[in-house]
């Protein structure tokens, strides 16, 4: 395919769009999906790769609507990308993915213009890991990871007063053999006061269930601590390529419906809590001890962004 197919087209045209008080916010038309690569998908949403005219400048990102979903999850998707921007916006780390504009889809729906972050997110590189018959990635490789996203979460909960509310490995991107990690997906963010509490304590956290701490299943006061847990159980993964608590059977000669059952039981009881971790050389101890202070069961034993940032930077 010409290198033109991945640009807007020569029609394209910046234009203003609102928000509530008023605000112009710039925009731009989007090309259709088919000129376009596809880089991922969440729910109900698809990103691509934008390439800019004539390979000026570096790529861009684009996160819009999925057009099969249900017109209620369009809706709903679409509210949740409107929000995304407005965080994305007032946000400028070189560990969170940046906003560039945002613009309008090839059907008429909003779309989210971002920093073009790395080819895939953590959560492919594991499973492609995984696929490929590998173990644990190498201790360096977890331990950049760690002082990255780190450094990412310290910004948002000490300078921006925000919570990520759904840390986990596929809201990570990496650049090339981890040149340049990113935090991205801030749609479910949520404000921390002074305190780094949640500002509004009615304030429904979203977050993924696998990664959610107990504090959010108990329904107690949330804090930063909640990113915490789930970045400690993002270290996890990479140690064991594996999705946090979800245990699947060893085999199938037990009742199938009985064997789900009891499956389910243990996955249950085991959420909010920490997941035993697997036997590793001398080279993970460091890596391991984080992901054991960062998943403890009480927030308050957990340690901060800053203060793992801080350890890090000394270990490194």
């Amino acid at each position: 395919m010409a290198e033109d197919c991945f640009t807007p087209p020569r029609s394209s045209r910046i234009s203003v769009l609102k928000e509530a008080n008023g605000t112009p916010v710039p925009t731009m038309e989007i090309p259709a999906s088919p000129f376009m690569q596809k880089l991922g998908c969440g729910t109900g949403v698809n990103v691509y790769l934008m390439k800019r005219k004539n390979g000026d400048g570096s790529p861009w990102a684009v996160k819009k609507v999925n057009k099969l979903c249900k017109v209620d999850v369009k809706l709903r998707c679409q509210k949740t990308l409107k929000a995304e921007a407005k965080i994305l916006r007032t946000l400028d780390h070189p560990n969170i993915v940046g906003y560039r504009t945002v613009g309008k889809a090839d059907d008429g729906s909003f779309a989210l213009v971002m920093e073009y972050g790395g080819e895939r997110s953590l959560f492919d590189l594991i499973e492609k890991r995984k696929d490929e018959g590998f173990e644990a990635f190498p201790a360096n490789v977890i331990q950049k990871v760690a002082l990255e996203v780190a450094k990412g979460l310290k910004y948002l909960h000490n300078e921006r007063k925000i919570l990520h509310g759904d840390m986990k490995s596929s809201n990570v991107v990496v650049m090339g053999d981890f040149e340049q990690i990113k935090i991205c997906d801030v749609g479910f963010s949520l404000e921390l006061n002074d305190n780094l509490k949640l500002k509004d304590p009615k304030a429904f956290y979203t977050g993924t269930e696998p990664w959610m701490p107990s504090e959010v299943l108990l329904g107690k006061e949330i804090m930063d601590k909640a990113d915490i847990y789930a970045y400690g159980l993002t270290l996890w993964e990479m140690m064991t390529l594996e999705i946090p608590h979800v245990i699947l059977p060893d085999s199938c000669d037990e009742d199938d419906s009985m064997v789900e059952e009891e499956l389910d039981d243990a996955y249950q009881n085991s959420l909010g809590t920490r997941p035993a971790l697997p036997c590793l050389g001398p080279n993970y101890q460091r890596m391991m001890e984080l992901c054991t202070a960062c998943t403890d069961e009480n927030p308050q034993g957990r340690p901060s962004a800053e203060q793992i940032v801080a350890a890090l930077q000394d270990l490194a």
